[in-house]
């Protein structure tokens, strides 16, 4: 009878190496792991949507256009997906769930409120610059009486969840973890870089509007650096995202929005209005968000994030 075959000492020793590093399973497989879980359930949860045919009584609409229903069965499925493969690492890691971008609870609404106020003026600003040159037309309200109301609030209620799911899903989680294995800034330009790879599967996106997406999440990634949480990106997203669909009424990624406060045109070349992207793509979006940038730097100077009792982090 043949000896018990033993392990190769420096086989498990280089497999061990591949895998765990000084404070477990190293970063990039948890990465991996987590987006694993993510692509996992919103695969499940689209295909029960899809079995149950949720939305089939309401009229059809063209596809090409933005409407509240559609965007909160997406941003709804992708947040409850992302929450979930969190919550299930976090009891891999042995962390709190609000180590994931939600620290500092006590700031929520002054964060929430600052990014909220900061959005909407830098969609503002470019929009006015684009005017300036007369590339953007303000043709009156598009709605009136008692829809302002309904759209008002459909709109707000749907931005804000695309805040919320859109940040965690791109510095939530993986910021917190990438960054702890590559450190911060590599880790938000990797993450940005993927935020503008799942925006380019948009309908009507273009290279110059790609450009722009990793510019809002280098620009996210600040924020989230210098007050310690997701509610500042999460409020400056969805107040842009408000500001461009809803109370402008201009095209995002090419789509057209439903019930729009304002009727809004644009004339000019795509360098300055965006072309059927939408103000994303203009020239202008940039050099508001990299002024936004600037500013915010020089009045949140403290780094804040990761909290210097974030257990195996870096905090360089």
């Amino acid at each position: 009878m043949p000896p018990p075959s033993t392990p190769d000492p420096q086989r498990t020793s280089t497999l061990r190496k591949l895998f765990a590093g000084p404070h477990g399973i190293r970063a990039g497989w948890r990465l991996l792991l987590f987006y694993a879980i993510v692509f996992a359930l919103f695969a499940l949860l689209f295909g029960v949507l899809q079995v149950v045919h949720v939305g089939r009584s309401q009229p059809r609409r063209s596809v090409s256009q933005l409407t509240p229903s559609l965007v909160l069965i997406t941003e709804g499925t992708i947040l409850l997906s992302t929450a979930i493969a969190a919550l299930i690492m976090a009891r891999i890691e042995h962390r709190r769930f609000s180590e994931y971008g939600f620290r500092s609870a006590g700031v929520l609404a002054i964060n929430f409120g600052s990014g909220c106020l900061w959005g909407f003026v830098s969609i503002s600003l470019a929009l006015l610059a684009i005017s300036a040159m007369r590339g953007f037309h303000v043709l009156g309200l598009g709605i009136h009486g008692i829809t302002i109301v309904g759209a008002t609030v459909a709109w707000s209620g749907t931005f804000l969840l695309v805040g919320i799911s859109e940040e965690f899903a791109f510095r939530g989680y993986p910021q917190f973890t990438l960054g702890s294995g590559i450190g911060f800034w590599p880790a938000a330009f990797v993450l940005s870089a993927l935020f503008a790879l799942v925006h380019q599967g948009n309908k009507g996106e273009s290279a110059f509007g790609l450009v722009s997406v990793v510019f809002f999440g280098l620009l996210f990634c600040l924020f989230l650096r210098r007050t310690g949480n997701l509610w500042f990106p999460i409020g400056f997203h969805a107040a842009w995202d408000f500001g461009q669909t809803f109370f402008y009424g201009v095209p995002d990624s090419g789509m057209l929005p439903y019930h729009s406060l304002l009727k809004s045109d644009f004339s000019g070349p795509p360098w300055l209005t965006g072309g059927t992207v939408g103000p994303e793509a203009s020239v202008f979006t940039p050099i508001v968000l990299l002024i936004a940038a600037i500013i915010f730097s020089r009045l949140y100077r403290e780094v804040r994030y990761p909290a210097p009792d974030a257990r195996n982090l870096p905090t360089t």
